[in-house]
């Protein structure tokens, strides 16, 4: 018999897949190319195109990616797009989509990084971030709606940990580990109870020590400007919870006030850079490490932020599959989604009260979202993102002119 202890056959799908590697590797190219509105966005298109729509990922290995992402450290969307290239293609489908992913993003923050330092600044990002970022918060707001009407249901239990997370998230602006765990644990106990302590429903050792087993190493910085990035950005990736939105505030600390490596102004260019470019917020990374040192800085960066989470995904990936589907981690996977997106609620709040400064930004959330409720598939987002660029660069004079 196999011991209780080794990961699974991880490679061996559990069910014949209704798609090749090439068509879901293609997916998340175009996902990477259009996919705007960030990680609370891109988690819902997963869940749209994979799930409801090609129906290529079952509900509950959604479910399970999305908890996974939730409690590990890193880019949400990143992480769920891994674990959905791992559910039948193992290593393979992870490292690919890992990979294509966020690869449309990172060229055009290079070739923006480029252009930033060449003319010394880009004005026009104000502009266009005024009203794009507004449209976000529409999109995302769309986004959180569906996974909320589709996920929480009618379960009291649902609701009021959905609700506790949403006001944790608002009143703190970040998302808590410890809240996200006690409401797996919480749905554990009321929905699956164990016969008794020790028993074999146990969780302890499905994912949660893998994941604390990788966290208690961390690099330590030397000398050297490569290195020093590589170590800082490595940690960002591997410390910060709370999805790309989370890594923001971390890297304002280290990147501007202890380090002295940017200046506000640059790093504020930076986060309107991730958010007028499709795919994961933390890919304004790139663009910092080229700030910082060219496109060698650039590389380093991005890669020494997204291989921790790549890690800490195909690490405890196996034990996902292998207990996912017992009644006890079930129950505490049910527990972990229902309070990540009441997280994703909460931030859509938090963001808005940032994005959303006077009248004419919240005008454009709302039409935004009036426009995705009304026309649904029918209007594409990227043609909603590119509409309110525009309208930014023609307002946001008239709006700033005294």
């Amino acid at each position: 018999m196999t011991d209780a202890t080794e990961p699974p056959e991880s490679l061996q799908p559990q069910s014949q897949p209704q798609y090749s590697l090439w068509q879901l590797v293609l997916y998340f190219l175009k996902l990477g190319t259009w996919g705007f509105g960030g990680p609370i966005a891109l988690v819902g298109y997963m869940k749209r195109d994979l799930v409801d729509e090609r129906s290529w990922i079952c509900e509950s290995d959604y479910k399970e990616g999305l908890s996974l992402a939730q409690l590990a450290p890193g880019p949400l969307a990143e992480q769920l797009a891994i674990y959905m290239g791992y559910v039948h293609y193992g290593i393979l489908g992870a490292t690919l989509t890992g990979l294509i992913f966020p690869l449309p993003a990172f060229l055009m923050v290079l070739a923006l990084g480029w252009a930033y330092t060449l003319y010394g600044g880009l004005p026009w990002m104000q502009a266009v971030f005024y009203t794009v970022g507004a449209t976000v918060i529409g999109i995302i707001a769309n986004s959180s709606y569906k996974l909320t009407v589709k996920t929480i249901g009618k379960d009291w239990l649902f609701w009021g940990i959905y609700i506790m997370s949403a006001a944790v998230t608002v009143i703190t602006e970040s998302e808590k580990i410890l809240l996200i765990l006690g409401a797996g644990v919480l749905v554990w106990l009321v929905k699956a109870p164990p016969k008794r302590l020790g028993s074999s429903n146990r969780l302890s050792g499905f994912a949660i020590t893998p994941l604390l087993t990788t966290l208690a190493t961390t690099p330590a910085a030397t000398s050297g400007t490569l290195w020093d990035i590589f170590t800082f950005f490595g940690q960002a990736g591997a410390f910060v919870f709370g999805s790309g939105l989370a890594i923001v505030p971390f890297l304002y600390g280290g990147l501007v006030n202890e380090l002295q490596w940017l200046n506000s102004q640059e790093f504020l260019d930076a986060v309107a850079v991730a958010m007028i470019t499709p795919g994961p917020i933390v890919i304004t990374v790139g663009f910092i490490g080229f700030l910082v040192a060219g496109w060698a800085g650039a590389v380093v960066a991005t890669l020494a932020t997204f291989l921790p989470c790549y890690l800490f995904t195909i690490i405890p990936a196996p034990y996902f599959k292998k207990h996912g589907k017992q009644p006890a981690v079930a129950a505490f996977v049910e527990g972990v989604t229902v309070a990540a997106i009441g997280a994703i609620t909460g931030a859509v709040i938090v963001l808005g009260r940032r994005s959303l400064v006077d009248i004419p930004t919240i005008a454009i959330a709302i039409i935004t979202l009036i426009l995705l409720l009304t026309f649904k598939k029918k209007l594409p987002e990227p043609v909603i993102v590119l509409s309110s660029a525009v309208i930014g660069l023609v307002i946001y004079p008239l709006m700033h002119s005294s």
